[in-house]
């Protein structure tokens, strides 16, 4: 294994910065390319068909450009679709991103969870069966908040979050028959954990907020456990789509070791 091949972390835009932000905390050194789709944002309002073919023939490509030691792909409505269909081609390790329904079951006191996610993450067979597996004994209400998306690429552009959007997130899923038991909530978007504090005001105090970011990194880090990696960090961001517009991301990128974005 070259110590240089990096780690490709995939999403469809900048949600998967929070898998990345948990990755550094357990492999400091490693090379990682992030991989943002912003051609193909946003994914949860696609086909499975579309979504399954897509994220497969851009994680072959760049699997032959950019020769990864390992693949993750750091978002939830990618994963529950492409996830198998992804391993069957592609011959190196890979980690997906599934709704974290099973620490939330785990924590939950009411026995209430909700669940927050694109309309292509809430409806899927994987999340059927995370329940019956994980939950079966709990109160999953789910309910679809694309615009959570938007809003958190925004917020990472430097622009105000719309709060009617979140607002409305919040209070969709508290609506829901026996949605004012909730007392935790799944953030089943990468894109979402970015909005937590937005997000907490329209719950009640104490309401716990379960993503999947940390159990994702120590995944990796088991996977590439004894592999070498450089002496020092290296990082690049690459996009699909309109690099040009990309740009106004590069304040946040910066905070994340990215100097500039590359075009894809």
């Amino acid at each position: 294994m070259d110590k240089d091949s990096p780690i490709l972390l995939f999403d469809s835009g900048i949600g998967g910065l929070t898998v990345l932000s948990a990755l550094r905390e357990r492999l400091p050194n490693a090379p990682v390319i992030y991989a943002a789709d912003l051609a193909g944002l946003p994914y949860g309002t696609k086909t499975e068909a579309q979504i399954a073919a897509r994220v497969a023939g851009l994680l072959g490509r760049m699997s032959e450009r950019y020769k990864p030691r390992l693949v993750c792909i750091a978002c939830n409505t990618a994963s529950t679709i492409a996830l198998g269909m992804v391993r069957e081609v592609l011959e190196v390790p890979i980690v997906g991103t599934v709704p974290a329904i099973k620490p939330a079951a785990s924590v939950t006191r009411s026995g209430t969870i909700g669940l927050l996610g694109t309309e292509a993450t809430i409806r899927q067979a994987y999340v059927d069966n995370l329940e019956a597996e994980f939950a079966s004994d709990k109160r999953l209400l789910r309910f679809a908040a694309p615009g959570l998306v938007e809003a958190a690429e925004a917020k990472l552009r430097g622009y105000t979050p719309s709060p009617d959007t979140i607002r409305a997130a919040a209070e969709g899923l508290k609506a829901l028959p026996g949605g004012d038991e909730i007392d935790t909530v799944v953030l089943a978007c990468t894109h979402f954990p970015l909005l937590e504090e937005e997000l907490a005001e329209h719950f009640a105090p104490g309401t716990r907020f379960v993503h999947g970011a940390d159990g994702i990194a120590r995944r990796i880090a088991h996977l590439t456990d004894g592999q070498e990696f450089p002496s020092g960090p290296s990082s690049r961001f690459v996009a699909t789509g309109d690099v040009q517009s990309a740009q106004a991301l590069l304040p946040y990128l910066k905070t994340h070791g990215f100097s500039e974005v590359e075009a894809f």
